[in-house]
């Protein structure tokens, strides 16, 4: 989303109608994954793409319609071994269902707007499929930009609650999903045959940022390994004889504070990373207190399971609340048998990858 919106909106403000294309799910192999965005205007401009070129004229041509009647559709791309390659589809095998919409100036796309340009993450929850004649309508949607309140014609609906719910858990989250909600109105006995609505739950990430606190011997190739990943990374550390550009000449910003006072100044959100590697109460405790009272989309601790059990007490005596506290991956990253600095920092930068994932 976050590289066709600049296009909408210039359009927009143009006085062209705009239609937008999403990747709402795939099947097997696709040229472009979930969240894949095309935007097209009445007046034949096209920016983005949901295949690389395969079923882009059949969309373009859907997108134009949208814009004329005002009803989004969801439509479905896929060839099988019996169907004709000819045919409008996927010559890789794949199948692609993709939501087609009209876009106009409404306060959620004011707020998509003014998140972009802060680097702020959002979710904009999107209504792709609903039993015949069942509320919502096909193409509500409800847009949660972070540290705000939820906007869109969702809000208020019985769906509204659990929509927002799971948007701020997808927050900072880098894939986009679709999942089904059962509707409102029908006795909980018939939970299971209950006619079911499907989200589709489409991300803003800003780059993606780490801090991380300490500058000791993990925090070398820690910092590497991100910056593979494409991480704008931040190392905090008062102590100058650790945190010095000979030692980490990728950290794009060395802060030689002390981590709590750095960290409020830092802009922490959802998208951002916080790694606490000091192992000193005197700097473990403040940082991993500013980073979850700032929603840091992961926090993580190295230390052993004694050390994680001092340092919880210890925020619960500042205030932190056994919920904030819950969300600290301590002993930090993934056990997959780590030993060396090296190992040390791929398990931890394997966790933020899944966490941003969903999937630790």
């Amino acid at each position: 989303m976050r590289d066709t919106l600049e296009d909408a909106i210039r359009w927009l403000t143009e006085g062209k109608r705009v239609a937008q294309a999403t990747v709402v799910s795939l099947v097997g192999s696709a040229p472009r994954g979930v969240g894949a965005t095309l935007v097209v205007s009445d007046a034949g401009d096209i920016a983005g793409s949901v295949s690389n070129g395969c079923v882009e004229p059949d969309v373009v041509e859907q997108a134009q319609r949208v814009m004329r009647a005002g009803k989004p559709r969801l439509l479905t791309y896929g060839v099988s071994e019996e169907q004709n390659l000819e045919r409008i589809g996927l010559s890789c095998g794949g199948e692609i269902r993709v939501f087609v919409e009209r876009i106009t100036r409404t306060p959620e796309l004011a707020a998509l707007e003014a998140a972009n340009q802060a680097g702020r993450p959002a979710i904009r929850a999107l209504v792709i499929a609903t039993p015949d004649g069942a509320a919502p309508a096909l193409g509500q949607t409800l847009t949660l930009v972070d540290g705000e309140q939820p906007t869109g014609a969702l809000v208020g609906s019985p769906l509204s609650d659990a929509v927002a719910a799971r948007a701020r858990d997808l927050l900072g989250a880098i894939s986009p999903v679709a999942e089904w909600l059962p509707t409102e109105g029908a006795p909980e006995a018939e939970a299971q045959t209950r006619p079911e609505v499907e989200v589709f739950y489409q991300t803003l990430t800003p780059p993606r940022a780490l801090v991380i606190v300490g500058a000791g011997h993990i925090s070398i190739p820690l910092t590497r390994l991100a910056k593979v990943l494409g991480y704008t990374v931040t190392v905090v550390d008062p102590r100058e004889a650790f945190n010095t550009r000979e030692r980490l000449p990728e950290a794009d910003t060395l802060l030689l504070d002390w981590p709590d006072e750095a960290m409020e100044r830092l802009p922490i959100n959802a998208a951002t990373a916080v790694t606490v590697l000091t192992h000193d109460g005197k700097f473990d405790v403040p940082a991993l207190k500013v980073a979850l009272q700032k929603g840091a989309g992961y926090v993580g601790m190295v230390g052993s399971r004694g050390t994680r059990a001092r340092r919880d007490e210890a925020l619960r005596a500042e205030g932190i609340s056994d919920e904030l506290i819950a969300r600290i991956h301590g002993p930090i990253g993934l056990d997959i048998g780590a030993r060396t600095p090296d190992e040390i920092a791929l398990a931890i930068l394997a966790q933020i990858v899944a966490s941003a994932h969903g999937k630790a």
